[in-house]
């Protein structure tokens, strides 16, 4: 049961995560490092990707390809959480630089509650 919880909040939240990419283009714009090329497209790319992941974890076909690549995926976004941290000490916003230093140990959490599924898969 709680297998089962997890397995769809964590559908919900990487489908929510990746339409709201559609929605708020803008917002992660801006999240992009100056150093990555084409932002718009690599914002319209990571939403694709999480929502396509995210339909790929309710397959038990496609799950724990779905499971694996998006934890390469969050491992991917760390260096966007690491310029966040750079940009806000660099603009002295406290407040942001202390959000977003407070956000980055969460993408560990959210590599480990991922991972948490595939313990389970391999049992099956």
């Amino acid at each position: 049961m709680k297998y089962k919880i997890s397995l769809y909040l964590q559908t919900f939240l990487y489908l929510l995560a990746g339409i709201n990419h559609f929605l708020n283009t803008n917002f992660y714009i801006k999240l992009i490092p100056s150093y990555l090329p084409f932002p718009k497209n690599l914002v319209y790319i990571s939403g694709i990707a999480e929502i396509l992941l995210a339909l790929f974890l309710l397959s038990t076909k496609f799950r724990i390809w779905a499971i694996w690549l998006i934890m390469a995926m969050l491992i991917a976004f760390l260096p966007i959480h690491i310029q966040m941290i750079i940009d806000a000490y660099n603009n002295k916003n406290e407040v942001l630089l202390w959000i977003t230093i407070i956000r980055l140990p969460l993408q560990f959490v959210l590599i480990y509650w991922i991972y948490s599924l595939r313990q389970r898969e391999s049992l099956n």
